[in-house]
């Protein structure tokens, strides 16, 4: 009678040792990803609610909030797309202008203040496109599109 006790209590214990390994490994991935966050060469490391790149590879169409958290950043700061996605840019609305510039000076929108305004661009080329905001690129208003 004491061998389905053992056997019960094997499976119990393998089954929380299971369990730990497998909540361990998440806790060790998602620290290991904050605390490795890349910052391009530097762009991202005055960005205001720069928190890592947000995978976005499995969409066709991304859109990054211009004007967010106190109006002087993009949500998402840095966003990993796939070649041929559109991202689009949508005003926050309120305070001052924005606008969203590739650091290279391949594209530039128009200044806006409206809520809803937009700005689309597709990425056919992989790479890393550098933009910001450029009245407000002192304070940290940049962003990353990583196109894979």
């Amino acid at each position: 009678m004491t061998e389905p006790t053992d056997t019960t209590r094997r499976a119990v214990l393998s089954s929380v040792a299971l369990s730990v390994a497998m909540l361990a490994g998440c806790v060790e991935t998602r620290t290991r990803s904050k605390s490795g966050r890349a910052d391009f060469d530097g762009w991202l490391s005055n960005a205001d609610g720069y928190d890592g790149v947000v995978d976005a590879t499995d969409r066709s169409l991304v859109t990054v909030t211009v004007g967010s958290n106190r109006g002087l950043s993009f949500d998402p700061v840095a966003v990993r797309v796939g070649v041929g996605t559109t991202v689009r840019w949508e005003w926050a609305g309120g305070g001052s202008a924005h606008n969203v510039a590739a650091g290279d000076g391949s594209f530039e929108s128009a200044y806006h203040t409206e809520r809803g305004a937009m700005f689309e661009r597709a990425f056919d080329e992989p790479g890393t496109v550098k933009y910001l905001c450029v009245p407000h690129e002192y304070a940290g208003m940049k962003g990353v599109v990583e196109v894979v």
